[in-house]
């Protein structure tokens, strides 16, 4: 169904995921409607990728359970503790993830809510720096109608260069309301 309406409503494609990439964090935005999931969730089928994305493992019971896991919700438990018995918190649980999966491409969207943000959410990048995997940047242009994961950044631990690039990439992408889209302001500075 995603793949038929992507098609229907003119979606095109324009940059694939490298298949030799099988692990990454995959950044979409922007994210201002909720026709983002339905659009995105077509263009993850016909680019054949198995969309993953983490979710607090409350929601992985019932009523939820079945839909959560077959929509590619990987559970992690935000208190869980080390060996030591300190908090991990959700950045470790997530790159955690990467441990025990041999493909994972773990969706985030790092604005976090279609309202405007003018800061977005870098857990992503402290994931990505964790795991030591790439960043690899999806969006949608709704003025274009043209979707994909067009650039990848592996980061190099100098946090505000690599956000300056990645916040550089979106600047010019046009959302659906493009009132509720700002790159992170801070981080797009010189």
């Amino acid at each position: 169904m995603f793949k038929l309406i992507f098609k229907l409503f003119g979606w095109k494609i324009t940059h694939y995921l490298p298949d030799e990439i099988k692990k990454c964090v995959i950044v979409v935005a922007p994210h201002t409607s909720n026709w983002e999931f339905v659009f995105g969730m077509g263009a993850i089928r016909f680019m054949k990728l198995k969309p993953r994305f983490a979710i607090k493992k409350e929601w992985i019971r019932f009523p939820f359970k079945r839909l959560m896991l077959s929509s590619g919700a990987l559970a992690i438990d935000r208190n869980a503790k080390n060996t030591l018995g300190e908090k991990t918190g959700t950045v470790d649980a997530m790159a955690n993830l990467f441990k025990t999966h041999d493909t994972l491409r773990l969706i985030i969207t790092p604005e976090g809510t279609r309202s405007r943000m003018e800061k977005w959410r870098t857990g992503f990048y402290h994931v990505a720096m964790k795991a030591n995997v790439p960043i690899a940047l999806g969006f949608m242009d709704y003025e274009k109608k043209e979707c994909g994961i067009d650039k990848i950044i592996y980061p190099s631990g100098d946090y505000k260069a690599d956000m300056k690039l990645i916040m550089d990439f979106y600047k010019n992408v046009k959302a659906k309301h493009p009132q509720n889209f700002s790159v992170d302001v801070e981080l797009s500075k010189p």
